[in-house]
């Protein structure tokens, strides 16, 4: 909590409080739009959101993609700018929304006066919903007087968290177009997978960065899709948590049948580094570079971005249940949820490394 209170601290800089103060002084006075609806949000706090949403403000890379998927419209920036190459993967008319920085997480940047004279409507926040993000939350509010909801972010969750942020944006059809396809492809690989013993489970190890030495531990929302997906997480070994950073040896040590990247350098390095070379996953040739366009299948961020990547990984990890192509699948994800049709060249590029 102490972290977390010394990070908004930097967020919200003291030369700032005045402004601030004068926006809380004037909800206050002036009381809640008669537009405005009570709303019950993710951790149970109610919040007073507007009728008609017009400018949402995303607090961090899994609420825009979240927001992006269903009311791309309705954006008001992107936490992060998309680079050239995760442009030709969304629609034309958000390639050049302001870059809005993040109010929570890790390296955040946006600060009050940034997030006021955005002029949002409405903050959308998802991922953690415990005390120290719901204390966060309240705090934005309070300093900013614009009406801020925390969603749950843990990927089983997905369907409800569409389902209940349509119902705040008053996009109940859409939201429930998007709910009905996590849901469908949630239940479809666990039926596929949820009865192999866990001798048929592939041990899995998961490496972030360059040198693949960070990964999520059990327990961690980097790495839940692993076991989702019918494998096992090698570094749960090591204990719950989220992300940590492991030596070689360590992995040397767990031997994984399967290695999985976001970073070309590290998948590279596997191939060529004689320190690798005696591991399952790499005498084995099965190590996969998760496809990360516009948003990565696997993480970074972990949103609901990762439900194309839960196909696609329990595809990899047990092909005798899941013969389907993953190129159809990938079209229509992006289609219905990237608002793209995807050329033959982009789905090829996209899949280039990944293993199918």
């Amino acid at each position: 909590m102490a972290a977390a209170r010394r990070a908004l601290g930097r967020t919200f800089a003291p030369a700032t409080a005045a402004r601030a103060l004068a926006v809380l002084l004037f909800a206050l006075l002036f009381g809640v739009p008669a537009s405005a609806r009570p709303f019950i949000d993710a951790a149970g706090r109610r919040v007073e959101v507007p009728e008609k949403a017009a400018r949402i403000l995303a607090a961090g890379p899994p609420a825009s993609v979240l927001l992006y998927t269903l009311a791309p419209a309705r954006m008001i920036g992107w936490s992060r700018a998309p680079d050239p190459d995760e442009k030709r993967y969304l629609a034309r008319e958000t390639w050049d929304l302001p870059t809005t920085g993040r109010l929570t997480g890790r390296g955040n940047t946006a600060n009050v006066e940034a997030v006021l004279a955005l002029k949002p409507d409405l903050i959308v926040d998802v991922g953690a919903t415990d005390a120290t993000y719901a204390s966060l939350a309240d705090r934005v509010q309070a300093q900013t007087g614009i009406p801020y909801i925390l969603l749950d972010g843990r990927f089983p969750q997905i369907p409800e968290t569409y389902r209940v942020l349509g119902r705040a944006l008053g996009e109940e059809a859409r939201a429930e177009e998007l709910a009905a396809y996590a849901e469908r492809t949630l239940a479809e690989v666990g039926a596929a997978v949820g009865s192999r013993p866990p001798e048929e489970r592939p041990r899995v190890y998961y490496g972030r960065g360059p040198r693949g030495l960070e990964t999520g531990l059990s327990g961690s929302i980097n790495t839940e899709i692993i076991e989702a997906a019918g494998g096992r997480n090698v570094a749960g070994a090591a204990g719950r948590g989220g992300l940590a950073t492991v030596s070689p040896e360590q992995i040397l040590a767990w031997d994984p049948d399967v290695i999985l990247t976001l970073d070309a350098p590290f998948r590279a390095a596997l191939s060529t580094d004689a320190l690798w070379s005696g591991l399952k996953a790499v005498r084995a040739g099965k190590v996969y570079q998760a496809p990360r366009l516009p948003f990565g299948w696997f993480d970074s961020p972990p949103g609901v971005n990762r439900l194309i990547g839960l196909r696609w990984l329990a595809g990899l990890l047990h092909p005798d249940r899941f013969w389907q192509p993953i190129e159809a699948e990938t079209r229509r994800f992006y289609r219905l949820f990237y608002h793209v049709d995807l050329t033959p060249d982009q789905v090829a590029a996209l899949l280039s490394g990944a293993g199918r």
